[in-house]
């Protein structure tokens, strides 16, 4: 592991080139969404919220199920637990990374916590009759679809990602932009395959998870509040938080065995036999 943390600087680097202005598209999305449903003439929201996406909802539902193991292992995704491992490295390569991945995550849970409060819409399993429409895994019954806190996840972490580590050459930009958009539509539409949100839900999800991850890289700028972890010496305690995180995950894979699973425990030995090895050589 290198000493002079040259990822850091180029991660700070790009993060400096994202401006206030890239927060315009998701709000105006969000935007367009309120003067839809406030200008509607219902009076009970969730119903009319429901109703007018049904159709796309069972489209989309029927369509993507018809390849239900890439549905099932692409919406773990929207899971922390299973997506943040796939980028820890970067919390001692690129601090940078994942300050404003901790930041953006704390602004979505308060948001998400909020907001699916606030409309309190039922899932899917909750409104349409079961055996119409694909559901795998546990059946959400909830009043807590909108919006959709995995879409948040998920866009978190892709949105970070594409500013991180943004190419230089418009060729390159325009290919590592499209390569992110087709990723981020696959995993957040997985929770329509599934049969957990509908796809406003995502759709709004999406908006907020992009959102809060621009919010998430300006606010931490000119600030190094993880910069301590460029010292080996804390190293032994990321060795036991990441022993955690992987019983963790071996749980999940005890009861549901998935790939994606394989894939987050992997990234999580690796990294612990980095740091481990920079450690031991440190002394």
């Amino acid at each position: 592991m290198t000493n002079n943390f040259e990822l850091d600087t180029v991660v700070g680097n790009n993060f400096r080139n994202v401006k206030l202005w890239f927060l315009i598209p998701p709000l105006l999305v969000l935007f367009s969404f309120f003067l839809y449903f406030s200008l509607s003439a219902g009076t009970n929201f969730s119903d009319e919220y429901v109703a007018s996406q049904k159709a796309l909802f069972y489209f989309l539902n029927s369509n993507l199920s018809e390849y239900p193991n890439l549905q099932f292992n692409l919406t773990q995704l929207g899971d922390a637990l299973i997506f943040y491992p796939l980028v820890i490295i970067f919390l001692f390569y690129a601090p940078k990374l994942w300050q404003a991945l901790l930041t953006s995550s704390i602004i979505t849970l308060i948001v998400s916590a909020v907001l699916k409060r606030f409309f309190a819409v039922p899932r899917p399993a909750a409104m349409f009759d079961n055996e119409s429409f694909t559901i795998m895994g546990k059946t959400l019954i909830g009043h807590t679809s909108l919006p959709s806190g995995h879409s948040m996840t998920a866009l978190i972490v892709i949105t970070i990602l594409l500013y991180a580590f943004m190419p230089k050459k418009i060729i390159y930009k325009t290919a590592w932009i499209l390569l992110f958009f087709i990723v981020g539509f696959f995993i957040v539409f997985s929770r329509v395959g599934v049969g957990a949100h509908y796809p406003f839900d995502v759709v709004i999800g999406s908006a907020i998870g992009y959102l809060a991850a621009i919010i998430g890289i300006k606010v931490n700028n000119n600030v190094a509040w993880l910069e301590w972890i460029k010292n080996k010496r804390v190293y032994p305690f990321f060795m036991v938080i990441l022993l955690i995180w992987a019983f963790l995950i071996v749980k999940k894979i005890v009861a549901l065995n998935l790939p994606i699973f394989y894939l987050s425990l992997l990234s999580l030995v690796i990294t612990f036999f980095i740091i481990t090895n920079a450690y031991v050589k440190r002394n």
